[in-house]
Order: C-alpha cells, then sequence, then structure tokens
C-alpha cells in the first residue's frame, strides 16, 4: 500500500513517449498528439527508431539515447518490447510509467513487475488507455479529447468508460482533477490510487467505475482512509446473479458477488450509485451539502405540481417527509397567504415575492428540529425575476457568521432559471435541473450518512455477548473429527453443539437411528408436539425432499411420519446415506418472525455475514442483507436496519417489538465464530425464530474445510487487536496498555482537555484546547492494518476506565512496530514512552 513515485506519474518533470508515431489513427499517433496539443510545460522526448524528428521534436532511436532520465515513459509498443523497455527505464531511474500496450501474457507481466521492482518504478496499465491530469496540462493518452479542469477525480478499469466518459461529462461542462484508465491495473490499482487522492488538494470527490477487486484488505484500508477525507462513489458493474455460485447452504446461494461489493462499500464509507449521471448527482450533493444531514425533508416550492412530483419521488426513494409542528405551522400563517398548502410540501403560491420566499426560508430555519433537510423549488413566472429571488435567497441560507442551511435546490427551466441557477452553485449551493433528481440527491445524502457511521466502527475479533465467553476449544474438536473423517458438512447435532459452544440459543435435539419405533420411543420421552428430520450427510436442505414433519401430536403419528419420510427419500435418493432422524421438541412461539443468519466466504473480501427474513422460500424472498465482519452492536444493527423484515421486528398493530438483542447478540457470535475457527465455509441459521421473548436456533448447518478460508487473518478489514492488551503493575496501580478504539472519543476529548495548550500542540499538532469532532476521530479511529496508537488508562473507583498521565515531563515518540511484537517489548526497547 503505497504512493511512492506517483507524484511523477501526475505531476512528472519530462515525459518520453515511446511507440511514438505521426502514423494517423494509431494509437502512438494519437497519445504524441495528445501531448504535443495540450498545455503541459515539461519537456517531451518522442522514442521511436523509424523518426529522426517528430512535430518538432528531436527523436531518439531507444530509450539509451535520451539525453537526461524522464519521470514519465509511456509506453504504445508490442507487448513483447514491454519488458526490455522497463527494464532499461528502471536502469536510467525513471519514476513511472504508463503500459498502454495490450496482450502480455501472465509471465510477462511478472517478468514486467520484477524488472521495475527494485527501483520502484511505478507502473500504470498495462492495456489502458493512460491517464490524464488537467491541472498539469498532462494528456498521456490516447483518449479522443482532453479532459476539463475540475475537482472530481474518476478512477475506471474500463478503457472504454474512460473516453466514453469524457464525452459524456465534456457535453455537460464537468471538469476533473484526474482522468486514470487502471487497465490490468497489474500495480498500480485502486487501493493506491485512493491513497494518493485522498490526501489531494485539488480533488475534492473521487469517482470509481469498478468491475473487480483483488486485494481485498488494501482496498478496504484505502478505501476508508479516503472516505474519512472526502466523498468516494462508486459504480460496481455487475448486478446480475449470474456471477451467484451454487452452494449447499442459503446463505451461499443468496451471497452473490454484488451482495457482497454492497457490504463493503458500505462498511468502507463509500456510496454505491446505479450509473454514471448517478455518479455526478451525487458528487454535487456530497460536496456541496453543508450542514447535518437528516433522515426527513421538506419541500419549499413556489408550484403545487412541482411539490406533488417531489413528493411523489420522496416515496420512490425512501426519503421520509417532515411532519411540521405546530409552532411551526403558527409562524408560517403569518408570513404566508392564506390559501398557501398548510403542509409539507410548503407551497408558498406561484405569484410570490422574493421576499416571501425569504420570509417562509427563515420561518423553516428557525424550526431545524422539524424540518430537517430543506429541498427549494423554483418553477420561473412572469411576476418575479428568478434571478432576484436568488440574490434575495442566498444571504438566507448562507447567514453571516452562521452555518449555512441545510438546503438543496431545483431551479426547473431553461434560459429563464440560468441565472438564479449560477448564483447558487457559485454560492456552493447543490443545485439541480429537476425535482426527481433532488429527491433522489436527498436520498444518496442519507445513504451515505448511514454508510459514514459505518465507517467509524472499528470492533474486535470477538465481542462479548450477554452469553459468556465462547467454548472455542469444543468447537475446534468437532471440526477437526469432522475434517478427520473425511467429510465438508457437519451433520445438524454438530451444528446446532457449534451454536451451543457460541452461546447461540438452539433447541434440544436427539439423535436416534432410522427407525419409525425409534424415533417414535424419543418423541415419547421429550414430550409432545415433536418434529422429526432425517438425518444424512447427502442431504442438506431436508425440507427439499420431504425430510421435515412438523407439530407431530403423539407417538403413532411420529411412527407414520417415520416411515412415510423414509419410503419418500428411498424413492427421490436411493443412494443417499441415512443415519437416522433427529427428533426435538416443537417450538411455538406467539407472534414470532423467522429469520436467517448465515456466513459464507466470498473470493474476493473473505468471511461475509447474511441476515434477513428466515423459512423455506428464503430465496424467493431474497429480503436480506450481507455485512463484513467483525461486527459490533452498532454495526449489527445497521444490517438489521438494511433488511425489509426489520419492519416487522420493530412491531405494528398488536405485534410487540422483538428481542433485538438477541438478534445483535447472534450476529456478533458468528462474527466471533468466523474469527476463531478459520475453517468454516459456511454457515447456516435458518429459521432462527424470535419474538419479544428472545430468539432460538430451529435448524443449523455448517460446512468446513481444510483450507481454512476464514479467521480473522482473512477478515478484508482488520479487527481491533485486542492481543495487544497488557496490564502492568505501577505505584501501587493496574495500568492497562491497549490499542485506542473509537468509544475512546469522550475520553479522549476530556484528556486533551485538562492539557496545557503547548502539551496538545507537541502531541497531537494541534493548537487549540477545544478540538473539532473531525479531527478528534483520527485519533481515536484508526486503521490497525496500516496505523497504532496506544493509549494507557486505570481503572477509576466506579470500576470505569480513565486515561492516565505520567507525573513526569510529558515526550513524544513515534516508532513503528511489527505486529507481531508486544508493547511491553517495544517499550523496553525504546526506553522513556508517555501514555496520552
Amino acid at each position: 500500500m503505497s504512493i511512492r513515485n506517483l507524484d511523477s506519474l501526475f505531476e512528472p518533470r519530462s515525459v518520453a513517449v515511446i511507440g511514438a508515431s505521426e502514423r494517423a489513427f494509431s494509437v502512438g499517433g494519437t497519445l504524441w498528439r495528445n501531448m504535443c496539443t495540450g498545455s503541459y510545460a515539461g519537456r517531451v522526448f518522442p522514442v521511436n527508431p523509424k523518426y529522426k524528428e517528430l512535430s518538432g521534436h528531436r527523436c531518439y532511436a531507444s530509450v539509451a539515447d535520451l539525453p537526461e532520465t524522464p519521470d514519465l515513459a509511456v509506453i504504445c509498443t508490442p507487448p513483447d518490447t514491454v519488458v526490455h523497455l522497463i527494464r532499461q527505464l528502471a536502469r536510467r531511474g525513471t519514476r513511472a510509467a504508463v503500459v498502454i500496450s495490450a496482450g502480455l501474457t501472465s509471465q510477462q507481466k511478472q517478468d514486467m513487475l520484477d524488472a521495475a521492482r527494485p527501483t520502484l518504478l511505478r507502473i500504470l496499465g498495462p492495456n489502458c488507455v493512460g491517464l490524464l491530469a488537467p491541472h498539469a496540462g498532462l494528456n498521456a493518452s490516447f483518449a479522443h479529447i482532453p479532459a476539463r479542469r475540475g475537482e472530481l477525480a474518476f478512477i475506471s478499469q474500463s478503457g472504454a468508460l474512460v473516453t466514453a466518459m469524457l464525452d459524456w461529462a465534456e457535453e455537460r461542462r464537468i471538469g476533473f482533477s484526474h482522468f486514470v484508465s487502471l487497465g490490468e491495473h497489474a500495480d498500480v490499482d485502486f487501493g493506491d490510487m485512493l491513497d494518493y487522492l485522498a490526501s489531494d488538494s485539488r480533488t475534492r470527490a473521487i469517482l470509481l467505475y469498478i468491475e473487480s477487486v483483488e486485494q481485498a484488505r488494501k482496498f478496504m484500508s484505502a478505501a476508508r482512509a479516503a472516505a474519512r477525507n472526502k466523498p468516494v462513489i462508486v459504480v460496481k458493474a455487475g448486478r446480475s446473479e449470474q456471477g451467484q455460485k451454487a452452494a449447499a447452504s442459503h446463505t451461499g446461494a443468496l451471497a452473490g458477488a454484488d451482495s457482497v461489493y454492497d457490504a463493503a462499500i458500505a462498511r468502507a464509507g463509500m456510496l454505491r450509485v446505479d450509473s454514471l449521471e448517478g455518479l455526478f448527482l451525487a458528487a454535487e450533493i456530497l460536496t456541496r451539502f453543508r450542514g447535518p444531514i437528516s433522515d426527513t425533508m421538506t419541500i419549499l416550492t413556489n408550484g403545487g405540481g412541482a411539490g406533488v412530483m417531489a413528493a411523489d419521488a420522496a416515496a420512490a426513494y425512501n426519503v421520509p417527509l417532515a411532519e411540521l409542528g405546530k409552532p411551526l405551522l403558527r409562524e408560517l400563517d403569518k408570513v404566508l397567504p392564506a390559501n398557501w398548502s398548510h403542509g409539507n410540501p410548503v407551497d408558498i403560491i406561484g405569484d410570490a415575492p422574493a421576499q416571501r420566499y425569504v420570509d417562509a426560508l427563515n420561518a423553516l430555519a428557525r424550526h431545524p428540529q422539524d424540518t430537517g433537510t430543506i429541498l427549494f423549488i423554483h418553477a420561473p413566472t412572469a411576476i418575479v425575476p428568478s434571478t432576484d429571488i436568488a440574490r434575495a435567497m442566498v444571504p438566507a441560507i448562507q447567514p453571516a457568521g452562521k452555518r449555512m442551511l441545510p438546503l438543496i435546490s431545483a431551479w426547473v427551466g431553461g434560459p429563464a432559471v440560468a441565472e438564479a441557477r449560477e448564483l447558487f452553485m457559485r454560492a456552493g449551493i447543490a443545485c439541480y435541473d429537476m425535482p426527481e433528481q433532488a429527491v433522489q440527491a436527498i436520498g444518496m445524502l442519507q445513504h451515505y450518512a448511514r454508510n459514514q457511521a459505518e465507517l467509524t466502527e472499528a470492533p474486535p475479533a470477538g465481542p462479548l455477548h450477554n452469553g459468556g465467553a465462547p467454548d472455542t476449544q469444543r468447537v475446534r474438536t468437532i471440526v477437526q473429527q469432522v475434517l478427520s473423517s473425511g467429510r465438508d458438512m457437519l451433520t445438524e447435532p454438530e451444528a446446532k453443539m457449534v451454536c451451543e459452544a457460541y452461546r447461540i440459543p438452539v433447541v434440544a435435539t436427539r439423535t436416534v437411528p432410522a427407525e419409525a419405533d425409534a424415533a417414535a420411543a424419543e418423541a415419547a420421552r421429550i414430550g409432545f408436539p415433536v418434529v422429526i428430520k432425517i438425518l444424512s450427510e447427502d442431504i442438506s436442505h431436508k425440507s427439499d425432499v420431504g425430510g421435515v414433519v412438523l407439530n407431530l401430536q403423539d407417538a403413532e403419528d411420529v411412527r407414520a411420519a417415520a416411515q412415510a419420510m423414509l419410503a419418500r427419500i428411498g424413492r427421490s435418493h436411493p443412494k443417499a446415506r441415512l443415519e437416522g432422524f433427529t427428533v426435538q421438541q416443537m417450538v411455538k412461539k406467539a407472534q414470532a418472525q423467522e429469520l436467517i443468519i448465515g456466513a459464507s466466504v466470498d473470493p474476493t473480501f473473505g468471511p461475509v455475514i447474511l441476515f434477513g427474513q428466515g423459512g423455506t422460500a428464503v430465496e424467493v424472498m431474497k429480503d436480506s442483507a450481507m455485512a463484513l465482519p467483525p461486527l459490533n452492536a452498532p454495526l449489527a444493527r445497521a444490517l438489521i436496519s438494511r433488511t425489509r423484515v426489520a419492519r416487522l421486528l420493530a412491531g405494528y398493530r398488536d405485534v410487540p417489538p422483538a428481542d433485538m438483542e438477541s438478534i445483535v447478540d447472534t450476529l456478533q457470535a458468528v462474527s466471533q465464530l468466523l474469527a476463531d475457527v478459520p475453517e468454516i465455509s459456511e454457515l447456516d441459521i435458518n429459521p432462527l425464530i424470535v419474538n419479544h421473548e428472545g430468539a432460538i436456533a430451529l435448524d443449523a448447518r455448517v460446512r468446513v474445510s481444510s483450507k481454512a478460508p476464514a479467521g480473522a487473518a482473512n477478515f478484508a478489514i482488520q479487527p481491533y487487536p485486542a492481543e495487544l492488551i497488557e496490564t502492568l503493575p505501577w505505584h501501587d496501580q493496574t495500568l492497562t496498555l491497549r490499542p485506542v478504539r473509537p468509544e475512546d472519543e469522550a475520553q479522549h476529548r476530556a484528556f486533551l482537555e485538562s492539557l496545557d495548550p503547548e502539551d496538545i500542540r507537541m502531541r497531537v499538532f494541534y493548537s487549540r484546547r477545544t478540538m473539532e469532532r473531525s479531527e478528534l476521530a483520527r485519533l481515536v479511529q484508526i486503521d490497525y492494518a496500516r496505523e497504532m496508537a496506544f493509549v494507557a488508562t486505570v481503572q477509576d473507583t466506579d470500576g470505569s476506565e480513565k486515561p492516565w498521565a505520567l507525573p513526569v515531563r510529558w515526550q513524544t515518540r513515534t516508532t513503528l512496530v511489527p505486529s507481531s511484537e508486544s508493547f511491553s517489548a517495544l517499550t523496553s526497547r525504546e526506553g522513556d514512552w508517555a501514555a496520552f
């Protein structure tokens, strides 16, 4: 994960174009013309043994003949020449190369990387369109038109989409800070670009077109870092279900690649959109909107029809309209004519003078708890020029010395509103042409806020939950026994033992031979009514073959059901090996919901967790959502909220709310199981029955693999490193040394505010005693895969932690430590240290 030498890629002092040509319609010819016709001020060297001169520039026969070492080389020669050229450039000290050439074999790509690695020469491509850096006047691409200068960075895997996007953006006068085609991204990839652009002052938003991600942890780490600094908006190709794999579990069948990408994008604090137009809608709202993001919206308009259209769009995009309180309604009554709409949308009537707009807006501004985000919609009239209205409103939206109102605008029309729209845009107010676009953007804003909330969570791999510590050793023993026997699927009783070991409530299950009388006898001992199920390694989905019978009332019912089940399976699966029956008590929970909680291993992002509506029709209902582990309670609740069944779980009519904590505990337990037992490859708890009294698992299936695809080491997000927590005796106290975590924010603020200003400056390079939350978050919300910060605490009298400070002069020291090294080893090696 490095941005080393990427400045030579985007701000080179000199460029060599290897394969430059004067031939029309060739890649080398197009690329050379683009380099020469732009405003690039650096030195340019064409390299081609066929020419002595190109466009007034001396042409060199080889890299060795160049009069100086170029910062950047652009290669557009046959694939067989690339490795040799990269080796020559690396020896000369070139820092970066763009390999336009296509058709390199896997071995050639590896040889290319091996040639570049000793001198850290960075490579963009191969098989790419190239790059454009408009702020430097650099057009090192064979795109058909240049890019306008602007503040959006666009990174794409698709070369065809690069040129199409340039064309689309030019028509709309949209500019870019960087425009990059990654191609096969053998070296420079999304992670590198996100790291580079995150701190680039010319870029206010990053737009990505993604087809695939190869290094998930690198990508997630870079994406989370970038998304803390500026909006990152993603179009991910491939929403179809054709890529979903066949699996032994419902979770495996539901966990298509697209749903996992959804989970990864949300967890990284980015925003996913469906189209190129959506990229720019989102960029407009996320880079211009000021103020807190609200869950509701109030529409202020001069046209009833426009207001109704916006309200319809709000329903379509799940943006709730705010309920206006009585004090606000009374205030609006004072400044609006008697025939105003008296509700939301707030229709101030088409004849409204400029002052009426301002008065209505000021009334809404005085009741922010009632209004949420304000959507202002204006349709032009002949009574008052739209420009006069815009001039009057801008000072009200941006009060001197106060926070800008949370307002988004839609100036509906053409030339009549063009100047008004321009006034709003110059004032930094998000503007759209149509009400529906503005409402869609507000929906994106709300989605983005939810994703940003998930970004701040950094849970441990093994969170404690209400049931207490799990019996991990018991699970490992079961798994090893199963693998040693040559199986990969646990039996139902074994799967339920795994759940029990991780404190997930399960219904008691007994195993009997595949004999009707044995099943009836065991049922009598358990007590009626009961459920019987077939037990067979060869039958995973028992309901699909009639291998489950519910609500059996007496021994004769059990006997008849068992005989019929054996006959059915004998006909449908004559080769299936039958180990017997499982018998369990029939669980009846009043007003309960059937849920599914599961896990599988995605080939890109590793272990993933699924939650949704369960039962036998789970694949048909498809009401589920995915999340990346590790999970804590807030992340588990966020996962639940992304499903439709969450509304039922919240309670309705005479149905009380379900016990959400029991669901959250189960999700956290599954997360911990995936971290602790790497052999878990698939898991289903379906159905998990839950009502207001709690949850219980009626069925479970687990698949294991000796390849150990799970485990915290394979998580796409580095969990909280609890293994680094240590306790030390210190002056009759027990000192706890541990990595910082997001929950430390309040304590961290109190601790910093207790220090001298000079102490704060020396510690965190901040000059004020009171620290903004965004700055404080950077100190406690860290990515453990790439950075580390420790805190020292002692136990307070009430049992809580409190920050602890050494009673000596403060010292500041930064040390890079291997992740395997303990904190005590660090302190003993470094000598003096300071807690903060």
